[in-house]
């Protein structure tokens, strides 16, 4: 089944006006083409982003928006995506049926583990157990070589480093454990700190960065929201924040629900104690201003001065949170369920995520200054 290209609800591009788009993009694996499916339907409304922050297939995401033109983006998207799922696992059209679906899940995922995938990772010649200290063949289970390859031929890099969208993907350094955000503000990006960022062990290899390795910014956290906030300065956001795992979940009932709750949980979202925070610091800020608003003229400092000017115009900050929710057939696999038939459904459960989110007009116009950071997600509207 090809994805949903119908047009998505009327949607003036103007309606952003004076705030910069970002896009939040999670870590997930397999279930990265959800994200693909939101920026499809984003692209067609004509919302592209000035900024987008990624982690592991998240930025792998991030980086084949922003390393090709915008005619460019959604087919390369596809490419990468009908790529990386080419492999055929089940004789026949995709079994209906929950239980039925289970099976096709689960051999899809035996699969990817026994034989990799193509265009992604190939299981390593001799068991890393067995190979020695060797920093290449003992260190992980996968060769991501084909990874690379794939990336290469599917992104400019000279045009994700100069295109004007801001890209910052998240690792964690192996030798000192430290969270790092390889950002094109500051650094010429490369396939290495692309890779780097979707090295999730022990699955795949660490890389290497001048003096330095590096793994998969989701082991220290899996969601880059807090890294664009920190930089978003004075600028207003209007921020499309895509996660693939919900914090929010049934109690399990067995051992394969626990394996499933316990990935979510571990690698969910922590909007909610980000935006806390930053809520917490607009308040401070609303404080010290209307203080300094009481202050008469003749006792403000030119420090003063140049904080009440600073605090005079305050930057309005819009997430618009999208989050997979997951099929009643899907388990704790379903991050490396590579089967095409997967892929199409989370890029149309994407797309469509996009499109109810943008139906709702207001949460797109920028809020008043007073109003600090606001929250809004398709699947809870209370929020």
């Amino acid at each position: 089944m090809a994805p949903d290209t119908s047009q998505p609800p009327h949607t003036r591009p103007d309606v952003a006006q004076g705030s910069r788009i970002g896009l939040v993009l999670q870590g997930g694996g397999a279930l990265g083409a959800y994200q693909a499916g939101v920026y499809q339907v984003l692209h067609e409304a004509g919302l592209e982003p000035d900024w987008i922050s990624g982690v592991s297939i998240g930025g792998i995401n991030a980086a084949l928006i922003a390393g090709n033109p915008p005619e460019l983006r959604v087919p390369r998207l596809r490419q990468f995506w009908e790529r990386v799922t080419s492999r055929k696992i089940w004789i026949g059209d995709t079994p209906a049926g929950d239980s039925i679906r289970k099976m096709h899940n689960a051999w899809s995922s035996f699969v990817t583990s026994t034989f990799g995938q193509p265009g992604f990772f190939r299981p390593r010649l001799a068991n890393p157990w067995l190979a020695g200290r060797d920093i290449h063949a003992a260190t992980s289970y996968y060769d991501s070589a084909p990874l690379r390859e794939t990336l290469l031929s599917l992104i400019d890099f000279d045009r994700l480093n100069t295109s004007g969208i801001r890209l910052a993907c998240g690792a964690v350094s192996v030798g000192s454990g430290n969270f790092i955000y390889f950002d094109t503000a500051s650094t010429r990006l490369t396939i290495d700190h692309v890779m780097a960022s979707a090295a999730l062990p022990p699955a795949l290899p660490m890389v290497r960065i001048g003096q330095d390795y590096y793994w998969d910014g989701g082991m220290v956290s899996n969601t880059p929201l807090q890294h664009l906030l920190d930089n978003a300065d004075q600028d207003s956001m209007l921020i499309f924040q895509v996660d693939l795992f919900s914090a929010r979940g049934p109690i399990p009932r067995d051992m394969f629900d626990v394996q499933a709750r316990t990935k979510d949980i571990q690698y969910s979202s922590r909007t909610r104690l980000i935006t806390d925070h930053y809520r917490a610091l607009h308040r401070q800020k609303l404080e010290i201003r209307a203080l300094l608003d009481r202050i008469p003229e003749q006792d403000l400092t030119p420090r003063d001065r140049a904080l009440r000017q600073q605090l005079s115009s305050l930057p309005a900050i819009t997430i618009l949170q999208l989050i997979y929710q997951e099929e009643a057939y899907e388990g704790q696999t379903r991050d490396f369920e590579f089967s095409a038939a997967s892929m199409e459904e989370h890029w149309d459960a994407g797309a469509r995520d996009t499109r109810m989110t943008l139906s709702h007009q207001d949460w797109l116009r920028p809020s008043p200054d007073d109003a600090g950071l606001i929250v809004h997600d398709a699947h809870r509207p209370d929020r």
